[in-house]
């Protein structure tokens, strides 16, 4: 069985398969946007992150973090009060600690974006043997990129959840090796091949 056969569950997955998981994010909404999917989706499956994610995105003001710094307390009221929203304040008071976070780390970094592919020298990884479906839920990077988050301040950025942002984001490329999503992707961005030992945690 592929790794990639989760992508044809339905078809929100199939979409977000084809055309956004593994694809490198140079956009510093978008990859905001991916991490908080990721962070709202701790203890919840992913088809439901899909499925409410227009409903995120209209609280959420597209996942622009500029807006979403200002919010206070009744915005979160707001938020929690929409319809068909996750009922869950102490994640939507995550999400508002980590665009005010993600407003400092663009600060010193000069974009969210150049952060993350800091940690990968502007590369996508391709860890042998991931392509054959052997794929960790975590690793050493996904651990170091978690503690240094947490020292900024970030919130609900645990390895495992880091570990799936990296793979939703493109920094690293756990596609199968059949899944013509990855020839893509390899075609069209600079890759470095790392061996799975060199990342543990």
């Amino acid at each position: 069985m592929s790794y990639c056969d989760w992508g044809a569950t339905d078809e929100l997955h199939r979409a977000y398969h084809d055309a956004e998981w593994g694809v490198p994010v140079h956009d510093d909404r978008a990859m905001f946007e991916h991490l908080t999917l990721e962070c709202l989706q701790c203890g919840l499956s992913w088809g439901l992150m899909l499925k409410k994610r227009a409903i995120f995105r209209e609280c959420f003001e597209q996942f622009d973090f500029d807006k979403i710094a200002g919010y206070d307390a009744d915005a979160v009221a707001r938020i929690l009060a929409t319809d068909g929203m996750i009922r869950s304040r102490r994640k939507i008071e995550a999400v508002v600690n980590n665009a005010r976070r993600a407003q400092e780390t663009r600060d010193a970094f000069g974009s969210l974006c150049e952060y993350f592919w800091r940690f990968s020298d502007g590369k996508t990884i391709l860890y042998s043997g991931h392509e054959s479906g052997a794929i960790p839920v975590s690793n050493g990077l996904s651990a170091r990129i978690a503690a240094d988050m947490k020292k900024r301040g970030f919130l609900y950025v645990g390895a495992i959840t880091i570990y799936s942002h990296l793979q939703a984001c493109g920094i690293v490329c756990d596609h199968d090796q059949t899944c013509p999503c990855r020839a893509r992707i390899v075609e069209s961005n600079p890759t470095v091949v790392k061996r799975r030992d060199h990342e543990k945690p």
